[in-house]
């Protein structure tokens, strides 16, 4: 690693132009180049030629950018492809231990939102989720740029590893959200494309296309299990605790997670079930990471070494 007062070394100008050409190659080829893939890869050049400070924010940032390559290489291999996917055992999973009586019918609580909904409730829905990658993000840099970097860096790696967990999880259990199994029943179509479901109503109420086109984008419909919308607002409000936040810190962050976790289920993109499994992932992920990979000696040399660069 280099020192504060010394300039780009040939060997690290290399390895970073050598590793941007491998991702734009390997993504060409596999997944097709779009236009947000060359607009990262110039924006992560600028940061890490630019100077000293943004080439730590640069190397500092490498967990979220194999988060979003990870998760947008998982088109490469669906994992569908690897296992069977479950649609109506957790449908009835789900009905069993949380079903719902509606007009003498027994119901899921997400066809019952779907049959029940309110103007407000569909406003702050759309609220709370598009809080799910965005605040985790902002209170990392927030972490980072109040030189809180020894907790930063513990905060990305884990939301990382937290991804790469519930990325597993997704290959081990494909399974439809219940959208799918409201509008499509039990029989899986591969290749189907993503739903807006409740949050269409969020788009609708503003006039805004947001989350249509969010899901228009969406690398798999058949990952619900486990849900990690449910997962990041933990992971945040943890290292939020740990940092000693102030209290309105931890009291935000308390709500969003709160209000992500209802509208997972409000809208139809998760099952509870899903949402539980989640919140297991995120709290396994911190665990593991915490009082395992942290433990290890081999693990610890490599996250000293990376925090001394980014300090």
């Amino acid at each position: 690693m280099i020192k504060k007062t010394q300039k780009l070394s040939v060997k690290e100008m290399w390895t970073v132009i050598g590793g941007m050409s491998i991702f734009l190659i390997l993504t060409a080829t596999f997944i097709g180049l779009r236009f947000e893939h060359m607009l990262m890869a110039v924006l992560y050049l600028i940061l890490f030629f630019a100077g000293l400070p943004t080439r730590k924010l640069a190397v500092a940032l490498l967990p979220f950018a194999i988060f979003g390559i990870s998760y947008d290489w998982m088109r490469i291999c669906p994992n569908y492809q690897v296992n069977p996917i479950d649609v109506a055992g957790l449908y009835n999973l789900e009905k069993s231990l949380f079903g719902v009586t509606d007009n003498g019918a027994l119901l899921i609580p997400c066809e019952y939102f779907a049959q029940h909904h309110w103007a407000t409730a569909d406003l702050f829905a759309g609220i709370f989720y598009l809080c799910w990658v965005p605040v985790p993000i902002a209170f990392g840099l927030w972490l980072y740029l109040t030189k809180s970097r020894n907790i930063y860096l513990r905060f990305a790696m884990v939301f990382l590893f937290v991804n790469l967990i519930g990325f597993m999880g997704y290959y081990i259990h494909p399974a439809a959200p219940p959208w799918y199994a409201i509008n499509y029943g039990f029989e899986p179509v591969l290749n189907t494309p993503g739903n807006v479901a409740g949050l269409g109503r969020f788009d609708e109420l503003t006039g805004l296309n947001v989350f249509n086109s969010i899901y228009g984008r969406n690398a798999n419909v058949f990952a619900a299990v486990p849900s990690l919308h449910a997962a990041y607002m933990v992971v945040a409000l943890v290292y939020a605790v740990i940092r000693r936040c102030k209290w309105y810190v931890i009291t935000l962050f308390s709500v969003i997670m709160v209000g992500i976790w209802a509208t997972a289920v409000y809208s139809c993109h998760h099952y509870i079930i899903d949402v539980l499994l989640g919140i297991a992932c995120a709290l396994l992920g911190i665990l593991l990471f915490e009082k395992g990979l942290m433990k290890l000696s081999g693990f610890r040399r490599f996250f000293d070494r990376y925090y001394r660069y980014i300090q």
